[in-house]
């Protein structure tokens, strides 16, 4: 089948390679029963393409389910997946079929991978391998035969590392891997998508399709769309409604547009990225300006003492007020019980304590510290961990209490909640 005529049977609209590879992939897999892993960000279309391979595949006239792994409380989606009899939990006053046993034959596209509970993992695994489950509160083995089609924003390797989610199911599920490219991957797609949406919701609402001049295209093609394909559609549709002039140019689509955009580099002070009299454009710029301010103190010490290491003249004068401030505190002592004839031992900084200090004489003593090249330690400087640290921090300080440590960072506790789940941070 040509790639064009299944775009267009799904609705996929898009010319870039990396689209086309994606369901080059994924046709090319349909026709076998190797389980599939499809990898993208949130909103890039990962259940399109399980519709693709089910459609196209022997299993297209069973059944089809997807089910979001993250939207299932870890207690229940055992229950979901493998059913469970009568009486096996509080509230099981019937036996119930499990989504594998109803699916039997067909395919079942598990989204959200990532967010299944380990325990949940391992039953996984055996059906995966072996075919077969058990169901909650049951001793009898059920086999069934089911093609699985598993989906992820997650990057699961990295979270087999953490613990979070099983080596040997990341590798049995990957078999297969569909990497679905996000929005910004794929520019050259993006006002193909707009003008299909804006021309799709002007039919819905009987209204004359919005259009775009080029300054307002380029500057919708240089959106980062962190919401991928999801946040265009949204975005064409509130246009389509909201907008008095059918006929955008780039400042009136900049109203559309969210104001605090979440950069993926860091801003200085004097960009755009802060408002004009001196607050912040969002928690994250605070942070940014934290960092910078402090390596710029940072690198000001280093540029000190290398000056110091490199220029011998500074070196020498720095030993000799040393060596003089020493002298005369020590002759200005001792002048009030006695004069000293004895001309002050200089001793190394490696000379042992009993060396360093000779009672018995009672003569000054001076440290004459080489001074050594310091070992130069690469600091990370990347703003993922320092904000990450801040928030661990943060939550130390005050006990895993989330009000007060968010009140300590300058965010909202909403913000904070987010940041926790992004950086995978349990509370401490």
């Amino acid at each position: 089948m040509e790639l064009q005529s299944i775009k267009n049977r799904f609705g996929i609209i898009g010319n870039s390679p990396a689209l086309n590879h994606a369901l080059n992939t994924a046709v090319q897999v349909a026709a076998t029963d190797l389980t599939v892993l499809i990898v993208g960000e949130s909103g890039v279309g990962k259940e399109v393409f399980s519709q693709i391979i089910h459609t196209l595949s022997a299993r297209k006239h069973n059944n089809f389910i997807a089910v979001n792994c993250g939207a299932i409380p870890e207690g229940t989606i055992d229950s979901e997946l493998f059913g469970h009899e009568k009486g096996s939990f509080t509230g099981a006053v019937d036996s119930r079929k499990g989504y594998f046993e109803t699916v039997n034959g067909g395919t079942i596209f598990l989204d959200e991978i990532g967010e299944m509970p380990l325990g949940t993992q391992a039953r996984l695994l055996r059906v995966l391998e072996t075919g077969e489950y058990i169901r909650v509160g049951s001793s009898k083995v059920q086999k069934t035969d089911v093609r699985v089609i598993a989906a992820t924003n997650k990057e699961l390797l990295e979270y087999t590392g953490k613990g979070k989610f099983r080596e040997d199911l990341y590798y049995r599920l990957n078999t297969v891997p569909i990497r679905v490219p996000a929005l910004r991957d794929r520019k050259e797609d993006i006002f193909l998508l707009f003008r299909k949406f804006a021309v799709d919701f002007a039919e819905r609402y009987k209204t004359v399709p919005v259009q775009l001049d080029d300054d307002a295209r380029n500057l919708l093609i240089n959106y980062s769309f962190p919401g991928n394909v999801r946040e265009l559609k949204n975005l064409a549709e509130q246009i389509s409604v909201l907008s008095k002039s059918k006929m955008l140019n780039a400042q009136m689509l900049q109203q559309f547009l969210p104001e605090n955009t979440l950069n993926r580099m860091p801003v200085l002070a004097s960009t755009s990225g802060f408002v004009s009299n001196g607050e912040f454009a969002n928690e994250r710029e605070i942070l940014y300006k934290l960092f910078f301010d402090m390596k710029k103190d940072v690198t000001e010490l280093k540029k000190m003492f290398l000056e110091i290491l490199q220029n011998p003249t500074l070196a020498n004068a720095a030993s000799n007020y040393t060596k003089e401030s020493l002298l005369n505190d020590f002759s200005n002592t001792s002048n009030e019980t006695q004069t000293i004839h004895q001309q002050p031992t200089i001793v190394s900084s490696n000379a042992t304590y009993s060396q360093q200090i000779n009672t018995s004489n009672k003569q000054p003593v001076i440290l004459n510290n080489d001074i050594q090249q310091p070992e130069v330690v690469e600091e990370s400087l990347n703003i993922m961990d320092k904000e990450k640290e801040l928030i661990i921090k943060a939550l130390k300080k005050h006990k895993s209490r989330r009000k007060d440590a968010s009140a300590d960072l300058g965010i909202s506790e909403r913000t904070l909640y987010r940041k926790l789940k992004e950086y995978d941070i349990d509370d401490l």
